[in-house]
């Protein structure tokens, strides 16, 4: 039996764990002095109110989700060795998955370690300690990321928003190594650069890389739109798939910068041209001047962050559609995409469907899909499932 304190859960407020959910919230848990008392991140265990323990759990007494499970065994000590069983599985996972070391190394809930995000990039790992429970275990998480993969740099970026939501400072720090300037990925056959120290998120969204492919199944012969292109990462595998030409607007020079040299090493870079500036504005000189592409492409960062953000986000997520599908020629496609977690599929596809008629075309859909598997889904959380991705034939 561990040492860890016990919290217990509210009588009749047991049935979403029961259920194998992985969080809990205050107002699920016996908030008492001694609750409060306790140190953000400390390790508990939690009591079910039959007086059973239902497992281990991170909990911090500020935040709204205040627990999160982090095994079912009453039993479990979580430290390095803890950590290094559940990353070597993740890993597994990975290499059965994928033929190079590019990928999301460990997804939070989706690999049983809330609050913990790992990309790996070869020998370089960035990791995001999104919970004050994971930023308490940094040391043996070190540890064990030396055991199982002994990575030369280790980058921690923590400028999350869910470390606000924990009441945990935003710090980018080096945990290991020297961090170099720039780094090579390959994704779906193709080199790209990535700056991992000055970039947004981890440096790379793995979790389009599918998407990417079978977005370039839709560009060979095309004129191609790649809107809130980031890096280049839609617009550049679309170029390896026969496209014509390439636009890629995005508001981040630094960016743009980035996909301009990627397109440079891959040869393409005299059918590639970037635009910097705001999407919409970008849309509207395009509209003006009457240019029309065969495939536009639109992954947006997410227009919803909070629930109370829903009504505004889905107008937006509406508007976008319209915008763009007044920029897809005739027989042309549609590829667009949401982040947001608290936008359901249902929601997102009939709001995608609204800009699309409100554009006066008619559309068939041909591939809807979320993120890679290197980004699992918690069944029993749907915020795990926060990707949605939808491919259009437009008339």
């Amino acid at each position: 039996m561990t040492s860890y304190p016990t919290i217990k859960i509210q009588g009749g407020r047991d049935r979403r764990i029961n259920t194998g959910a992985p969080w809990l919230y205050s107002n699920e848990l016996r908030m008492d002095d001694d609750a409060k008392a306790l140190t953000p991140g400390s390790l508990v265990r939690l009591m079910a109110p039959s007086g059973k323990i239902v497992g281990v759990a991170q909990f911090n007494p500020h935040s709204l989700i205040a627990a999160r499970v982090m095994t079912r065994n009453k039993d479990a000590v979580v430290d390095a060795k803890f950590l290094e069983r559940r990353i070597a599985r993740a890993l597994a996972v990975r290499e059965q998955l994928y033929a190079t070391s590019h990928y999301r190394l460990v997804h939070a809930e989706g690999d049983g370690l809330p609050g913990l995000v790992i990309d790996r990039y070869g020998d370089l790992l960035v990791v995001q300690l999104n919970t004050a429970g994971m930023q308490a275990l940094v040391e043996p998480l070190v540890a064990a990321l030396d055991d199982v993969l002994r990575p030369q740099v280790i980058l921690a970026r923590n400028d999350t928003s869910g470390r606000a939501m924990e009441r945990l400072a935003g710090e980018d720090t080096v945990l290991r190594g020297a961090l170099p300037e720039r780094i090579s990925i390959e994704e779906n056959g193709l080199a790209f650069a990535v700056a991992p120290g000055d970039a947004q998120k981890t440096g790379w969204f793995y979790d389009q890389s599918m998407n990417r492919a079978f977005a370039g199944r839709l560009a060979r012969g095309a004129k191609v739109l790649d809107l809130y292109s980031y890096s280049g990462g839609f617009g550049l595998t679309a170029l390896a798939r026969g496209a014509k030409s390439v636009l890629a607007v995005d508001r981040s020079a630094s960016a743009l910068a980035l996909a301009a040299e990627s397109a440079r090493a891959q040869g393409v870079a005299d059918r590639f041209e970037t635009r910097t500036g705001d999407v919409f504005a970008a849309i509207d000189a395009l509209a003006a001047e009457k240019a029309r592409f065969e495939l536009v492409i639109a992954d947006p960062p997410a227009f919803v962050r909070a629930k109370k953000d829903l009504p505004v986000g889905l107008r937006g997520y509406r508007k976008l559609a319209r915008d763009a599908a007044g920029l897809v020629s005739e027989a042309g496609f549609l590829c667009i995409a949401c982040c947001s977690h608290n936008v359901s599929p249902e929601a997102f596809a009939t709001e995608v469907f609204a800009g699309i008629k409100a554009a006066g075309r008619g559309a068939r859909l041909l591939h809807a899909a979320g993120a890679a598997p290197d980004h699992p889904i918690h069944p029993a959380l749907p915020e795990t499932a926060y990707l949605k991705f939808l491919a259009y034939a437009l008339d």
